[in-house]
């Protein structure tokens, strides 16, 4: 799959703070495609210890989740874990993990923010610029918070806010259980956002293409360490 070369890596969080505020400018908001027949998931592992990450990329066919092609990459993390700039810590290796897919997917859900960022630019929405597909974030854990928690029910929603224009939710996809945060990365929207998150959730709170991503990257890790 081709991937465009938006800017190089070798910046300092200050240099990477202000070209996220450029590149939030390049986002654009809508609804996702009306016919959506492959989903991926993007996902890093990563090891502090010895500063390597492994990325995994899920293809799965779309509604029925069946797994289509499975990609991966190792590496050297270069960047330090800095709140709000985990694109530049995770984005390299799963830029070189998309440059292996043979086919370009409908849509990727990736771990982590989009729009529902401090700077309007998570790793879905970054990533999704350089992609030019369709990107959704789904984090197990918000960088900007919901005002309330969600109703209980499978389904239901809390906002997720940024300067009173809304960015993101929660939501419960499964009944009783803790909530995920969705919001668009780019070329998409809340609501689109949210119903293929619920449509890719199956048995488990966390959408399928990602469950499957999350396996892989860190079978990745693994195999790299041991080469």
């Amino acid at each position: 799959m081709k991937v465009r070369k938006l800017h190089d890596w070798d910046l300092d969080s200050s240099g990477a703070r202000q070209l996220q505020y450029e590149l939030a400018s390049l986002i654009e908001v809508r609804a996702l495609p009306s016919r959506i027949s492959s989903v991926a998931g993007a996902d890093v592992a990563l090891e502090a210890s010895t500063a390597r990450a492994g990325a995994a990329i899920a293809v799965l066919s779309f509604p029925d989740l069946a797994l289509r092609e499975l990609v991966t990459a190792e590496g050297k993390v270069r960047f330090p874990y800095v709140p709000g700039l985990l694109t530049f810590r995770e984005g390299p290796i799963l830029i070189e993990a998309l440059k292996k897919l043979s086919s370009r997917p409908d849509v990727i859900l990736f771990d982590g923010q989009g729009i529902a960022h401090f700077r309007g630019m998570g790793i879905a929405s970054h990533v999704g610029l350089f992609a030019g597909l369709p990107t959704v974030g789904c984090a197990k854990s918000p960088l900007l918070k919901p005002g309330r928690e969600p109703g209980p029910k499978r389904g239901a929603t809390s906002p997720i806010r940024r300067e009173g224009h809304l960015v993101g939710v929660a939501l419960r996809t499964r009944s009783n259980v803790r909530p995920v945060y969705v919001s668009p990365g780019h070329l998409a929207d809340v609501s689109s956002s949210v119903r293929l998150v619920l449509d890719c959730c199956t048995r488990f709170r966390i959408p399928e293409p990602l469950r499957v991503a999350h396996r892989e990257c860190g079978k990745a890790l693994r195999r790299d360490k041991i080469s």
